[in-house]
């Protein structure tokens, strides 16, 4: 298990996933294709209860809060990057890029 978070809680209750703003007009376009949003919306919720720890993530080398979750199987439909702030008050999830392929 990892080490506690900076709200000394052991990460069994989840984070909020907050939207960015070009997240949060992505996810509300029309042209949004019908079937991304299943995929989308489990990844965040996925993101929020586990604290960003999703497994199958990646971590940017050079600012570890940063990950990359595959969309899809080995990440055919795309990708989901978001910054795990935990040391923010409240500590939350922020989902800045949904990239489609």
């Amino acid at each position: 298990m990892s080490e506690p978070f900076a709200d000394g809680s052991d990460g069994s209750d989840g984070l909020p996933c907050v939207l960015s703003e070009d997240v949060a007009a992505f996810m509300t376009d029309p042209a949004l294709p019908p079937w991304a949003m299943g995929p989308v919306v489990a990844a965040l919720v996925e993101i929020g209860e586990t604290r960003g720890l999703v497994a199958g993530s990646t971590v940017a080398e050079d600012w570890p809060e940063c990950r990359l979750l595959p969309l899809g199987e080995d990440g055919s439909l795309g990708i989901v990057e978001y910054v795990i702030a935990k040391d923010a008050v409240p500590p939350q999830v922020i989902v800045t890029r949904v990239l489609l392929y």
